[in-house]
């Protein structure tokens, strides 16, 4: 079976079953694990920031992140279409009470400085307040588009100039950096804080980095601890994560097979293709007659999986269990499969 569902499926090398066995651990709740602290070292280097806290999701990271920066009732600014707002069940209403207004960010998913300014509602005696902004590097609901810092910049410091801390959705973020052909820290280098993913393209079996400055960081180990975050001999995971940050730059391998995927399912009549930045393939189905769900069921009876993305819209995701013979011989099953 060849699985493009998400590359959340990659499954740990050897490498870091080993680097799991051999981990030497603490209790983290202590902070005494000195494998978890390399790891938050690392991370918070990696993305500029002066520190840095191991959480087990992205979905965890980011809404500590809401909890930390806000105060229940008061607004907070998303994209529509972010994971943040769209997959994560609510949790900005649930955690931390907070009220959601969003901005189209269009078709990269960007919101500009403009739609920032007109989104931010000022407290009073009626009104609670906007009190964060949200953006997401790269965009997974608009196809994994890489967001050049520009534009994180316009829009983080249109933010900062009402007072508004900015969140990083940067569960892919090295994949941004990757096709951008930047540092991760130069995203970040405007926003407050910063969340990625350690077991998605960098092929970690679990877990993700929230990174901050001190005083955040501080606050987010307390609300990580009341999300029952807060674990103990978590060296045996941060092992592996730690080598899945000398993963960044094989990531290009990822973006190459979708690209080569995207060209040749483009070429499939009925099909269209949005041409990849990163590793995220979109297909549109509806010229074929189908919805993405009947492709899908399709394309499993011939052995390979992807994600159904809207009602004509399918997912292929690239990742390092996947490699070139791998992505052309899906496209060969998906035209059959059509």
């Amino acid at each position: 079976m060849l699985d493009l569902r998400s590359d959340t499926v990659t499954k740990p090398s050897e490498a870091m079953r080993d680097a799991a066995t051999d981990a030497d651990v603490g209790d983290d709740v202590y902070g005494e694990d000195p494998t978890v602290n390399e790891l938050e070292s690392v991370a918070a280097e990696l993305m500029g920031m002066e520190a840095a806290l191991y959480v087990p999701t992205g979905t965890m990271g980011n809404q500590i992140a809401a909890r930390v920066h806000t105060e229940r009732g008061q607004e907070v600014l998303v994209e529509r279409e972010s994971h943040i707002y769209k997959w994560e069940l609510g949790g900005l209403a649930q955690h931390s009470a907070l009220q959601v207004r969003t901005l189209d960010g269009g078709d990269r998913g960007i919101p500009t400085p403009e739609q920032v300014r007109d989104g931010y509602v000022e407290e009073d005696a009626h009104r609670p307040g906007t009190g964060l902004l949200t953006l997401e590097n790269t965009h997974n609901s608009k196809g994994g588009v890489a967001i050049a810092p520009e534009k994180i910049d316009a829009a983080a410091e249109a933010a900062h100039d009402l007072g508004l801390p900015v969140h990083l959705d940067g569960a892919r973020v090295c994949n941004a950096a990757v096709a951008l052909d930047v540092s991760p820290s130069r995203i970040t280098e405007n926003v407050d804080s910063v969340m990625f993913c350690l077991s998605k393209g960098l092929g970690a079996p679990v877990g993700s980095v929230l990174a901050g400055d001190e005083e955040f960081i501080a606050r987010a180990r307390r609300v990580r601890k009341l999300l029952g975050g807060g674990m103990r001999q978590v060296g045996v995971l941060a092992g592996p994560g730690l080598l899945a940050l000398d993963n960044v730059s094989r990531l290009e391998a990822d973006h190459e097979n979708a690209r080569v995927l995207a060209e040749l399912l483009a070429d499939v009549d009925g099909l269209s293709v949005q041409s990849p930045e990163t590793n995220i393939v979109l297909v549109n189905t509806e010229d074929a007659g189908l919805t993405a769900g009947e492709l899908l069921d399709a394309c499993e009876e011939r052995g390979v999986l992807g994600s159904e993305f809207g009602t004509h819209v399918v997912r292929f995701c690239t990742h390092w269990d996947v490699d070139r013979e791998d992505v052309e011989t899906a496209a060969e099953r998906v035209r059959d499969a059509l």
